[in-house]
C-alpha cells in the first residue's frame, strides 16, 4: 500500500492553469506507474495522464495537448500540468500510483474551472 497526498486544486477561470502535485509515501524509483484520473459529478471515472517508470505517457483524449504529466523519482511526485483549462475540465482528480502490481489512490483534489 502506497499513501498518496495530493495538492493544487482550485478555482480557475475558463483559458487559466493549475498545477496538481501527488507525494508518495513509497520511494519513486520503484513505482511502475504513476498518474491521474479525474471524476466529475454524475460520470465514471476517467483516465487523465500515467506516466511509466520508463518515462512513457498516455493521455486521456479529451486533454491531449493541453495537460503535461512529469514525475520527479527522487522527490517521489508526480505532477499534472493543466494548461487551457475548460469547464469541462471540473472535476475531483485522484493521483493514481502502481507498486508491486497493486494501485493506490489519493483522497482526490477538486478542480472548478468557471467564470
Amino acid at each position: 500500500q502506497v499513501q498518496l497526498v495530493e495538492s493544487g486544486g482550485g478555482l480557475v477561470q475558463p483559458g487559466g492553469s493549475l498545477r496538481l502535485s501527488c507525494v508518495a509515501s513509497r520511494n519513486g524509483f520503484s513505482i511502475s506507474v504513476m498518474g491521474w484520473y479525474r471524476q466529475a459529478p454524475g460520470k465514471q471515472r476517467e483516465l487523465v495522464a500515467i506516466m511509466r517508470s520508463g518515462g512513457t505517457t498516455s493521455y486521456g483524449e479529451s486533454v491531449r495537448g493541453r495537460f503535461t504529466i512529469s514525475r520527479d523519482n527522487v522527490k517521489n511526485t508526480v505532477y499534472l500540468q493543466m494548461n487551457s483549462l475548460r469547464p469541462e475540465d471540473t472535476a475531483v482528480y485522484y493521483c493514481n500510483v502502481r507498486f508491486r502490481g497493486m494501485d493506490s489512490w489519493g483522497q482526490g483534489t477538486q478542480v472548478t474551472v468557471s467564470s
